[in-house]
């Protein structure tokens, strides 16, 4: 494997968190604009992004392949649940 495909590999791999991150960022802005006042926009999409592509890689070693639902499940659940930190939601 010649290093384009290799880097095509691994865009593909971590392309649903890198989506699934930066879209629930801009919509966390959108629809909760008094708890996003303050906070970086790129911060969060970064962190939610990186919380996401390690679900990413703990699906593939827990089933040995990628694009399991479950695992794509965990990534949604884990990307809200850091936006939900990320905004500090529990106060208000």
């Amino acid at each position: 494997m010649d290093a384009l495909s290799l880097l095509n590999h691994l865009l593909s791999f971590f392309a649903p968190a890198l989506a699934v991150g930066g879209l629930l960022a801009l919509a966390a802005r959108m629809a909760l604009p008094g708890l996003a006042r303050g906070r970086s926009l790129a911060g969060a999409a970064g962190l939610n992004a990186g919380v996401g592509s390690l679900v990413l890689v703990a699906g593939l070693l827990v089933f040995g392949r990628d694009g399991r639902m479950l695992t794509y499940g965990a990534l949604v659940l884990a990307c809200a649940s850091s936006q939900w930190l990320w905004l500090r939601a529990w106060r208000g």
